[in-house]
This record gives structure tokens, C-alpha cells and sequence, in this order.
């Protein structure tokens, strides 16, 4: 995995304070990347951007990007090369308490990210981050293809897909004929050290596990595309490669999740998650008149292994070992150099 492109280049993360986005930034400083951040506060002290103090490493701008003037005003400031752009609304259950906040967040807000890439003369490259969840899911179960129809019976998938869309309308009307390229990249639910969230499997279960109380399971059976967050990072960074070198046959859409054969149910994650903890307990709870969440969900990655040549280097269970080592760790040791070696470890796999 030669990612050395990215050595001494301006890279803008949207979203760097978040559980992906602060990932994506450390691996990024650690490849010699001039990294910059744009994004609201981190949501707790717990968050992996405030224990690896990576504030201190970047430089971390923050902000909303419904607020044109700041995120304007930090493109004319950094003067990046290349934009990753995560910020978002990013959770189902939350869209539900907060349906316009996440439309104008995940909709508007990507707009307004193309539109500040757009008028930056130094940005070449944007790689927009959406979600597996902007397919129309019919609950089938074989995987779903970068040209299946979108859409979202929830809002959150729904702003999401309609992110998808902006961004194509964008790549249509602006960058096609120009020096610039956007690509949209889809990813299934990512696990990994330093996730908070609530209403996500792993921090609940690990909030759980610290408290010595019993995890409760809503959706036991629900089956998800589940990996380690370097996989998809990782496929992120590569497609961003790609566009470095001006090859604009990628300048599509992608698919990155893990193998389908590793899609497993939200029951079995949390028996691995005990299992690797050495300690916890669960129970099913179904929660009467809770909102709609799919069943099934699984996305078809033949495209990126065969045309990106990237594929995910973590199974699930390894993925859970990743997960689980860092919770286990996070209190008692220096989590920036623990991210570090985790990135280490996980590049030297695709050797």
C-alpha cells in the first residue's frame, strides 16, 4: 500500500474531529501529509480526536459547514490540494429527533463544501464520504452495485442519497471539463477505537462493559456490512492516489465494505465484541414502536477490488480484535502512538 503521494501535499478533512475523521487524519499525518481540519467541537473527552491530542499535530479549524463565510474562509486560508469531506449528521436514530438539522447538514452542507472546492483554485481532488445506506434497500441479500438505484425510506439515508446527488450534479455542471475531480465513496458500518456515538453497537456495548451492566440489543438478527475503519480509510486514500494522478477513468462512485461473507448479524458482533473484552453480558430488547431500520444490508465491492486493486485487509474478527485492543488500552497508555501502530500493523498486511 504505497500512499507516499501524500507526503508534504495539503489535505482538508471536513469532519476531523469525528470517529472516522480523526482515523483519517492520523493516518494522513503519519504519511507526511500537511493536514488541516474543519469541524464542530468533538462530541466527548472520550472522543479518539481528544485523547490523541490531535489538535496539537494539525491544523484543526472549527466550524459548521452551514456557515459559507468560515469554511470559505479556511479554503482561502489553507489552500489545500485535496478535500476529504466527512462532516455530517451520521447517525439513523438521531435523523429522527432531528430531521431538519440533519437534511440541511448532510444535504446543504455538502453543497456547501463543493461549492468552497469549486471556488478554490489550489483543490484538484475531493473525495465525498457518504454512506452504504444511500441505496433504495429493498431488503435483498445479495450486495448492492455503484449503480443500483438510491434512495432512503429513513432521513438520514435519504439526505445522504440526496448528497449523492448534489455531488453528481456538481461533478455534471462544474468539473467534468475542468482540472478538478469529485468522486463519491460509499461506505457500510465501520467499527473501530474511539467511537462514541450514541446509538452505535460498539460504544454501546463498551459503556455497557465499563459499567458492568448488560448490553441491550434492539435489532439482534439485523445483518450489517461490518469493518474496521482503516478498510474503507484505506480504500479512501487509494481512490485519492488515483486522482493525484490525474487517471480520470475512477472518477465515479465506489463501493468499499468488507467481503459478503463476513456480513454478520448485530448478535454476533457483540458475542465477539465479549468474547475479545473477556467480560459482558447482553440481552434482547426489542423496542416497541422504534423507528424503521433496515434488516439487511450488504454492498457489492467487485468494482474497487478489480478496478482500484483495493480490498479489505481486516475479516470480522479481526476487525473486532482491532476494536477491542483499543478500548482495552485507551485509560492507560498514549492513544496518538497507539492509532500510529495500529495503521503500521494494518498497512503492512497488504504486503
Amino acid at each position: 500500500m504505497d500512499l507516499s503521494i501524500y507526503k508534504n501535499r495539503k489535505v482538508l478533512v471536513t469532519g476531523h474531529t469525528g470517529f472516522k475523521g480523526s482515523w483519517l487524519s492520523i493516518w494522513l499525518n503519519e504519511l507526511g501529509a500537511k493536514v488541516s481540519g474543519y469541524s464542530l467541537d468533538p462530541k466527548t473527552e472520550k472522543d479518539n480526536f481528544v485523547l490523541s491530542n490531535l489538535k496539537t499535530k494539525i491544523n484543526d479549524h472549527r466550524g459548521n459547514i452551514l456557515d459559507t463565510a468560515n469554511l470559505s474562509k479556511v479554503f482561502e486560508i489553507e489552500k489545500p490540494e485535496i478535500v476529504f469531506h466527512l462532516a455530517a449528521q451520521p447517525l439513523v436514530l438521531e435523523s429522527y429527533k432531528s430531521p431538519i438539522e440533519t437534511i440541511a447538514t448532510n444535504t446543504l452542507g455538502t453543497a456547501n463544501v463543493l461549492e468552497a472546492f469549486r471556488q478554490c483554485e489550489t483543490a484538484k481532488q475531493m473525495i465525498v464520504i457518504t454512506t452504504d445506506k444511500v441505496y433504495d434497500n429493498v431488503e435483498w441479500v445479495w450486495g448492492y452495485r455503484e449503480t443500483d438505484r438510491l434512495g432512503g425510506k429513513d432521513i438520514y439515508s435519504a439526505s445522504k442519497a440526496a448528497a449523492e446527488i448534489i455531488t453528481n450534479a456538481y461533478c455534471h455542471s462544474f468539473f467534468y471539463d475542468s482540472d478538478k475531480s469529485v468522486v463519491t465513496a460509499r461506505a457500510g458500518n465501520v467499527i473501530g477505537g474511539g467511537d462514541w456515538a450514541e446509538n452505535r453497537i460498539i460504544p454501546d456495548c463498551i459503556r455497557a462493559i465499563e459499567k458492568n451492566e448488560t448490553i441491550i440489543l434492539r435489532n439482534p438478527n439485523s445483518i450489517r456490512p461490518w469493518q474496521h475503519v482503516l478498510d474503507p480509510l484505506g480504500g479512501y486514500l487509494m481512490l485519492g492516489k488515483k486522482l493525484i494522478s490525474g487517471d480520470n477513468s475512477f472518477f465515479e462512485s465506489w463501493n468499499f465494505g468488507p467481503i459478503s461473507s463476513d456480513g454478520i448479524s448485530v448478535e454476533t458482533l457483540v458475542k465477539g465484541i465479549i468474547k475479545s473484552f473477556g467480560n459482558g453480558k447482553y440481552q434482547v430488547q426489542p423496542s416497541e414502536g422504534a423507528p424503521y431500520e433496515s434488516k439487511t444490508l450488504n454492498l457489492d465491492i467487485s468494482k474497487a477490488i478489480n478496478q482500484l486493486k483495493w480490498r479489505p485487509l481486516l475479516n470480522t474478527d479481526e476487525a473486532i480484535k482491532f476494536t477491542a485492543e483499543w478500548y482495552k488500552n485507551y485509560s492507560n497508555t498514549e492513544v496518538y502512538k497507539m492509532c500510529a501502530d495500529q495503521i503500521k500493523r494494518y498497512e503492512g498486511l497488504s504486503k
